[in-house]
């Protein structure tokens, strides 16, 4: 009789462990993973910071994964991200392609993945893709270009240099398209030399002095983002260039910003990493509570910054 209580109480005391045990957890707050291609450039700081910031207002728990612009390292942040329990995934990708089977891995595990700025060249991959419409935006980048440097009004060619981002990402490559699509159809213009920094400023700063020795009688540049565009300006500073080449960006990052005000760049594309980061968050938060039915891919509009239109843009606050 003695036995049998005992092994009752014991049995009890099981089920009791356990009750606690599950009720402490389902009271947890869930958790949303940002995981961002680098935090070595700010414009990538401010989308990662938002979504983080944005997530923690709608009440979860957050952490920041930086990729360093390495898809071995995101391989890691996700089986860390999965193996941890987070409830989504923020991502902006390192690459196009490689990125894809990491975003499978949470898919299989039962992890949304919401992509922002960057896209993973799979529908079935990510939940949805934020995206800005990188085609677009250089298109109109595109005809300022043509528009401001056909001033010149000589019979010699315009000889420019296009400085692409990261070769596997395919902002990369639309961004180019959409520039090319306008640019092209004017003879008189001619690429001289058309290379990668990486999205990377101190690259581009290399690049162009390199490009530079080959053609030093070049017009203008054209920079696949901003911060290569501030390296480019540099490679032209030391140079003694910089007043005679025309450097245009793409971000609407502030350096750039205060660069147009300041005369020194002539144009970007302001995206708005802000506009991608809460997106993607409130997604989120609406897939955890229930919601399935989700567009693959929302195009966020990309504006013309140049130095007519730069005074109706607020001057950017210190982050």
């Amino acid at each position: 009789m003695n036995s049998q209580r005992f092994i009752f109480l014991w049995f009890f005391a099981i089920l009791l462990a356990g009750s606690c045990t599950n009720k402490s957890t389902s009271n947890q707050p869930k958790k949303v993973a940002v995981i961002v291609s680098t935090l070595n450039n700010p414009w990538f700081v401010v989308l990662a910071e938002t979504a983080a910031a944005q997530a923690k207002e709608l009440g979860y728990e957050t952490k920041i994964f930086d990729s360093q612009n390495n898809t071995a390292l995101e391989s890691d942040h996700f089986e860390n991200a999965i193996v941890s329990g987070f409830s989504a995934i923020l991502l902006n990708p390192t690459d196009s392609d490689g990125s894809i089977v990491n975003a499978m891995k949470a898919k299989d595990a039962g992890i949304p993945v919401f992509c922002m700025d960057r896209e993973v060249n799979s529908p079935q991959a990510a939940t949805c893709q934020i995206l800005s419409d990188n085609y677009s935006g250089c298109v109109a980048i595109g005809k300022y270009f043509v528009q401001s440097l056909r001033t010149k009004a000589t019979d010699a060619p315009i000889k420019y240099v296009e400085i692409l981002g990261l070769v596997g990402d395919n902002n990369t490559w639309n961004r180019s398209k959409g520039f090319h699509s306008v640019v092209d159809h004017y003879t008189n213009f001619k690429m001289v030399a058309q290379q990668s920094a990486d999205f990377d400023r101190n690259k581009a700063m290399e690049v162009l002095e390199s490009i530079l020795q080959a053609h030093p009688d070049v017009n203008a540049v054209f920079c696949g983002n901003d911060a290569m565009a501030m390296g480019a300006y540099q490679a032209l500073v030391a140079a003694g260039k910089a007043k005679d080449v025309g450097v245009f960006g793409f971000d609407g990052a502030d350096d750039v910003m205060n660069s147009i005000r300041d005369g020194k760049i002539k144009a970007t594309g302001l995206q708005s990493p802000q506009t991608m980061a809460k997106t993607a968050a409130q997604f989120a938060d609406e897939y955890i509570k229930g919601k399935r039915d989700f567009a693959k891919k929302i195009p966020v509009a990309v504006e013309l910054v140049d130095q007519e239109n730069i005074k109706d843009y607020s001057t950017p606050k210190k982050r």
